[in-house]
């Protein structure tokens, strides 16, 4: 049976990126595999420097994914701090990483790009990961596009520590789904929280309608027609509706006579209506915290066994 993983980080309140670039591939990996699904709180720690903030963080991803359709019975669901191995085994693989292939790394020099402070953390951030997806003797890990040279960043570590120490490690393959890899963000870029222009997943209606109203459109009038292809409106619709739908937006879109703003009331009724199953059991869970702390916790402990059995070989192989 194929170890499925993935990682989420809990840098702030979960948008729609989120949803359709994890939480909605996860859930349904559940029922393929072995699923083991984490909280990456070591990760975060690269921009949050505030321990409350980074608790509530972690407690809003862990009810948003179990709303989400996570399934504890499935599914491994566990904070990462909670496999203290994990930052262990990053220390191990930093042995064989070339300071080189970091400075590579486009995310890193995306985020130094955007205003993000210089670190270790953030320049090794990609062995973290490594480690992460190494010490579960994960099968397939599913990303976005714009991880897929973090997947191949762990390869290559796996297999410069294979090739010095012997085979302890097996080589995950990635995921990648093309049509959702990338989800735009209401000024046209990638959805991500470090840019500001995500839309959370469970906004109340009166905040989800004002940031769907506030997607970044040209000045073309509202008589005249319009291009759908590159639009922000349409690739965001594209997620939530039929395509019949989709397709009668874009013949509006051609045929002029119909404002942005209207187009956008057809996007922000596609999004209410698609989550209103999760907002209610995302109710429900927050009125349960005992039970979310306590998948969490169950999680973590079968994740520390997987975690163990690795370690024992990769501490026997180096020498530990």
């Amino acid at each position: 049976m194929l170890r499925y993983l993935t990682g989420i980080q809990p840098s702030g309140a979960l948008h729609i990126g989120n949803y359709f670039g994890a939480l909605r591939p996860a859930t349904e990996l559940q029922n393929k595999g072995e699923a083991f699904y984490f909280i990456a709180d070591y990760h975060a720690l690269t921009t949050i420097h505030e321990p409350a903030l980074l608790r509530e963080y972690v407690r809003g991803v862990a009810v948003d994914f179990l709303a989400c359709g996570l399934d504890p019975a499935k599914a491994c669901f566990f904070r990462q701090s909670d496999v203290p191995a994990v930052t262990e085994l990053s220390w191990i693989l930093s042995n064989v990483t070339p300071i080189g292939l970091l400075e590579r790394s486009h995310s890193y020099k995306d985020k130094l790009a955007h205003g993000i402070a210089p670190s270790h953390a953030l320049l090794a951030y990609p062995v973290l990961m490594a480690a992460d997806i190494l010490l579960y003797e994960s099968d397939v890990v599913p990303v976005g596009k714009d991880q897929k040279q973090h997947l191949e960043i762990t390869r290559d570590l796996a297999v410069k520590f294979n090739e010095l120490y012997g085979e302890v490690f097996k080589l995950p393959e990635p995921d990648i789904r093309d049509e959702v890899a990338t989800i735009i963000g209401l000024d046209g870029q990638k959805m991500s929280k470090s840019y500001g222009n995500t839309i959370g997943l469970f906004l109340p209606e009166k905040e989800l309608r004002k940031k769907v109203m506030s997607i970044v459109t040209d000045s073309t009038p509202i008589e005249a027609p319009k291009d759908p292809t590159n639009s922000a409106i349409v690739s965001l619709y594209r997620l939530f509706a039929t395509p019949e739908e989709v397709a009668a937006m874009e013949t509006d879109f051609r045929a002029g006579g119909i404002g942005y703003g209207e187009f956008k009331k057809r996007l922000f009724e596609a999004i209410w209506r698609e989550f209103a199953p999760m907002r209610e059991r995302r109710a429900e869970l927050e009125s349960n915290p005992d039970h979310v702390a306590q998948v969490l916790a169950e999680g973590a402990t079968k994740a520390r066994e997987v975690a163990s059995r690795t370690m024992s070989r990769v501490r026997s192989a180096v020498g530990l």
